[in-house]
């Protein structure tokens, strides 16, 4: 089955990884080689062709000239092409979204589910192309006439992490390409497949309309090539998706040559739970938050606060839920729960449990690695009695962790307390403690539902997080922004030269 699904989105044993307008896939018999395995079985998948620095350059390059073409073509017109890379997408959704589960480890309803934003994204950018506004302000000047407008920016960076290898490089390159933007994807050398299967969708597309190749890609491990890519001044945007510490570094070398980032980084989610609320309504959304992907989404629900008058009634639940939960072939429709993403996360969720068992939190559930081909633990669940310092911090593997609290006040303060701010949410059918949650004095996560999870955020809503998390936004509202340069521009249509505030300046004396 992996065989067909490869060929099928045109991948071969051994892939070139990097591709340029003017190269076309470029061929390395010489490159060294990225082997990417699919985490269900450790079976390898297919080899890529590691990107060096000459061909880095060769694809900037081409990027600019690219760009030069690209954001003279009207935005409908631009918006019209992401509507055929949509089309595109939507006919091999069934090839995707198994490629997605093979190379990524996701059960196959959330590979399907990735394709699917793939493609909800190009519909919403597609009418986006159309909505570019700019405002009109009154001048204070008679026989003025004032207004802003938008202008594409220049090639938009994106690095994308492993666990949505689609996604986000969608969110943010039909974001930017309706904007006039070309695009560079770096994508996680952890999932090359999936990058080099949207790139060749893109370039098919673009070839049989005669447009340039505004869609790029460059694949490697190499550190310094990607730092190489953060430094660039050729590129003004730098979307950057992983962790907080390497988000950090992103921002400080992007900023320290005038660039912008949008920076999506950790989150560290926590679900409030209420007396009042439908506790059967909450387990299913704690559920599905916790261990959908394997606990590996930046918004995977990390942290629990259960009110204390039905903390062990409500443990007692989850624990029961998490009995049913079917760990296994993620392609098998009955997974509800795949593999972590390899080796060294397996050895990371070994550690984490090693260290809440001596800090004293009680393991309700879970707790230990799966004997079996491929990397597969137990979805966890551990009661904290008081803070453990593993609480504070995103550990990406399916651990889920039990506080209490009394008092609203008190649920709010341990939600806030993290230094990460990308989701949160509260079950509760008490509509004032709701509104207190979504108040200024609540949540202070770029991300605050009521009756539902952490995970699952919508495409049309501003995707992103506040403090550690980076503060940038993604996806839909007015995130198209991001990717465009904002020009205010002031017309005097009549007879001599006002200056603004009163300002008299007479060269005749």
């Amino acid at each position: 089955m992996a065989k067909d699904v490869l060929k099928q989105l045109g991948i071969n044993a051994i892939n070139p990884g990097a591709w340029s307008a003017g190269c076309r896939w470029i061929e390395n018999e010489d490159a060294p080689l990225l082997e990417s395995h699919n985490p269900a079985t450790g079976k390898l998948l297919a080899k890529v062709q590691i990107t060096t620095e000459n061909e880095y350059e060769r694809i900037m390059k081409d990027a600019q000239t690219a760009f030069l073409e690209w954001r003279a073509i009207p935005a409908p017109k631009r918006g019209e092409v992401i509507r055929q890379i949509g089309e595109e997408i939507r006919n091999k959704h069934d090839a995707l979204g198994k490629l997605v589960t093979l190379e990524t480890g996701k059960i196959l309803s959330e590979g399907m589910g990735e394709v699917q934003e793939m493609i909800d994204m190009a519909d919403f950018c597609v009418g986006q192309s159309r909505m570019l506004y700019g405002l009109s302000m009154h001048s204070e000047r008679s026989q003025h006439r004032m207004y802003e407008q938008w202008h594409p920016l220049g090639i938009a960076g994106v690095i994308s992490a492993f666990n949505f290898p689609m996604a986000v490089w969608a969110w943010n390159a039909f974001n930017a390409a309706i904007c006039g933007d070309v695009v560079v994807w770096k994508p996680s050398p952890k999932t090359p497949l999936c990058a080099i299967a949207v790139q060749n969708i893109c370039n098919e597309v673009l070839e049989s309309q005669g447009l340039p190749g505004i869609f790029m890609l460059f694949v490697t491990d190499n550190q310094a090539l990607a730092e190489r890519f953060v430094d660039d001044e050729r590129v003004p945007l730098v979307s950057f998706t992983g962790s907080t510490s390497v988000g950090k570094r992103v921002a400080q070398r992007v900023a320290s040559r005038m660039g912008r980032s949008i920076l999506e980084c950790s989150g560290n989610n926590a679900v409030i739970v209420e007396e009042s609320a439908d506790l059967e309504m909450a387990v299913e959304g704690i559920v599905f938050g916790a261990i959908g992907t394997a606990g590996q989404r930046c918004t995977t629900t990390r942290r629990l606060i259960i009110q204390e008058t039905i903390v062990d009634e409500f443990c007692a639940r989850l624990v029961e839920a998490y009995k049913e939960i079917r760990i296994g072939d993620p392609m098998d429709a009955r997974t509800l729960m795949g593999p972590i993403i390899d080796q060294y996360a397996v050895a990371k969720y070994s550690s984490i449990i090693k260290a809440i068992k001596a800090e004293g939190g009680t393991i309700l559930c879970g707790g230990k690695t799966i004997d079996a081909p491929g990397h597969y633990v137990e979805p966890t669940l551990v009661r904290v009695p008081r803070a453990l310092s593993m609480v504070l911090q995103e550990n990406f593997v399916p651990i889920l962790y039990v506080q209490e609290y009394t008092t609203l006040a008190q649920a709010i303060e341990i939600n806030n307390t993290v230094t990460q701010g990308l989701s949160s949410a509260m079950f509760t059918n008490n509509l004032r403690h709701a509104e207190q949650f979504l108040s200024e004095v609540g949540s202070d996560c770029g991300i605050a539902n009521i009756n539902i999870g952490t995970s699952g955020a919508e495409i049309g809503g501003a995707f992103g997080g506040e403090k550690d998390t980076g503060g940038g936004r993604e996806a839909g509202s007015d995130a198209w922004k991001n990717y465009m340069r904002r020009q205010t521009t002031t017309i005097n249509y009549g007879y001599g030269v006002q200056l603004s505030q009163g300002i008299s300046f007479d060269l005749d004396g």
